[in-house]
């Protein structure tokens, strides 16, 4: 997909199961406010620059319609042209389940595109386009625009610094002989 590389510690143990309830409190739902977002990434040890850099991940992947139907249809910070071209796919009631991509531009090549969306107000989600909306974020993602160098750098750091969070240690999860399932 392009992008950075990092490397990843080896001998990390792994959780073998998996927890809806702590995704749903420790994921920063895509309706948050700027705010609510820099307190999120703060409650687990992350900074505002991680938060900018790890949100440009969205610069791949798909959204189902009902993480941005009120995004398109009831918010004025969002290209009116982009908003009609969603509103074909993602009905005011009615498709939740239809996918949008997250970058509009290169959805499916890791690069800076997605920052230059949010300048052009074709953020996906409401959550996106708060990191460009004048806020304390908005410098960040201009230069993202101009230096992908920049943001690969940044994101492989915030990378390297939210695998850092909370590790399991002594006899909690497992070292995975397969990383893709549990032993």
């Amino acid at each position: 997909l392009g992008g950075s590389t990092w490397t990843v510690l080896l001998g990390r143990r792994d959780s073998t199961t998996a927890s809806q309830s702590a995704a749903n409190s420790n994921i920063p739902a895509p309706t948050l406010n700027l705010s609510a977002l820099i307190t999120s990434f703060s409650n687990q040890g992350l900074n505002q620059t991680d938060l900018v850099a790890l949100s440009g991940s969205h610069t791949i992947g798909q959204a189902r319609c009902t993480s941005f139907r009120t995004h398109i249809y009831n918010e004025t910070n969002i290209n009116s042209t982009y908003a009609t071209s969603l509103q074909a796919n993602c009905p005011f009631s009615g498709g939740d389940n239809n996918l949008s991509p997250l970058d509009v531009t290169s959805p499916t090549v890791f690069d800076n595109e997605y920052y230059k969306n949010l300048v052009s107000q074709r953020g996906l989600l409401h959550s996106d386009q708060e990191l460009f909306n004048g806020g304390a974020t908005d410098s960040q993602v201009n230069g993202y625009t101009g230096s992908s160098s920049t943001f690969f750098t940044d994101f492989a750091n915030a990378m390297v610094k939210m695998g850092n969070i909370s590790p399991l240690t002594g006899s909690s999860g497992e070292i995975r002989t397969n990383c893709r399932r549990v032993n």
